[in-house]
């Protein structure tokens, strides 16, 4: 899949522009805070329906405008489909094929994107949070089901949570209606669990080779999914219910002293072994960034295994952050296969001998003007 072309309207510093696309290489040049980024976070917005740089929706939209639009014109293999967005102080309208989705779960799928920026090289290094993030906003965009189910989960445990704090402040509550938030909450985990085992199953096949091809063969990656020691993805969603079951009842009176929900896919993590060992304790700075960069590739192969198509790869500022070796690698991986747009201050930390008639966009106070490469520049 790729775009073909993208329309923005009032989105952050952008009043109106409308691009014409390549289906492979393009790339964004442009001295910092001129609107490089927002062209990134405009695509991604179109394929997931929220920002990768924050909560807040209405920062999207221009200084003293009332709403933001972007449009894209996407092609699969199959069929063209247009998508829309519209961000206003009354929400968001989705739409595609020019239909509005009742429910923004129905529109996220339509187009798969794959976001790299140097805060992604902290996955392996950084905190659990960000790592459950990445297999939400991953798996959620191949699986409807799954986002379906972790929807509901958040709910239950918001509400169970609420409950809990309630109890601890209260001394007296319902025994029977926490025991059917728990039961809800465990059935909603368990399917959650289940999905994310299988797609770090896969994930684990695919950024194993990929690893071992960067490293030359010295290193070996194996993905742990970390939860609770009777789990495993070998299970069934049935075998898993149960056994959240059993252990929330076993945290019960901790929960309630506490006020909050104590485990569950909330608190789960995912491990790192290169060569059997924990690389986000031991591995050097190399090993840690080989392997995040191992698992965004893994990915693209992933999503094409999944849905038959391969996604958009958006390179925000991450090729200047990787070493000859790992930023040929990465290109050599993309050339001709996905559609990938690229941003950067200068050509001078991309070796552009590795791309094959990218097409070049200047970006400056949020105007974009396309242009040829000199031969000096190729």
């Amino acid at each position: 899949m790729y775009l073909t072309k993208i329309k923005l309207q009032n989105f952050r510093n952008y009043e109106e522009e409308e691009l014409i696309l390549s289906p492979s290489i393009n790339v964004l040049i442009g001295e910092n805070a001129q609107g490089k980024t927002n062209l990134i976070e405009s695509i991604y917005f179109l394929a997931m329906s929220r920002s990768h740089r924050t909560a807040r929706d209405r920062e999207m939209i221009g200084w003293k405008k009332d709403f933001a639009k972007v449009k894209g014109q996407l092609e699969k293999k199959s069929h063209q489909l247009p998508l829309e967005i519209i961000l206003s102080k009354n929400g968001k309208v989705a739409k595609f094929n020019h239909l509005e989705q009742k429910k923004l779960s129905d529109y996220i799928g339509q187009l798969n994107v794959i976001m790299f920026a140097p805060e992604d090289l902290a996955l392996v290094k950084g905190s659990p949070s960000v790592r459950r993030r990445f297999i939400d906003m991953e798996l959620g965009q191949m699986n409807k089901i799954y986002l379906h189910h972790l929807v509901q989960y958040q709910q239950i445990l918001k509400q169970r949570n609420k409950f809990l704090k309630q109890a601890r402040y209260h001394g007296k509550f319902d025994e029977i209606y926490l025991d059917v938030l728990t039961e809800q909450l465990a059935a909603e985990g368990a399917e959650v669990l289940f999905y994310r085992f299988q797609f770090i199953k896969k994930l684990n096949f695919w950024a194993k080779e990929v690893q071992s091809n960067i490293s030359n063969n010295k290193e070996s990656l194996v993905i742990e999914y970390n939860s609770l020691n009777e789990l495993n993805d070998e299970l069934t969603v049935e075998e898993i219910f149960e056994i959240l079951k059993i252990n929330y009842k076993s945290v019960e009176s901790q929960e309630i002293d506490q006020g909050t929900t104590t485990l569950g896919p909330h608190r789960d993590d995912l491990v790192f072994f290169v060569n059997e060992r924990n690389v986000q304790t031991y591995g050097s700075q190399g090993q840690q960034r080989t392997t995040a960069l191992s698992l965004k590739l893994a990915e693209i192969e992933l999503m094409h295994e999944v849905t038959g198509e391969y996604p958009i790869l958006l390179l925000d500022d991450v090729l200047s952050e990787l070493d000859d070796s790992r930023q040929t690698h990465l290109l050599n991986s993309i050339q001709n296969k996905v559609q990938t747009f690229i941003t950067t201050t200068s050509l001078d930390g991309i070796q552009m001998e590795l791309l094959e008639d990218p097409l070049i966009f200047y970006v400056k106070d949020g105007a974009i003007e396309t242009k040829e490469l000199s031969q000096k520049e190729k």
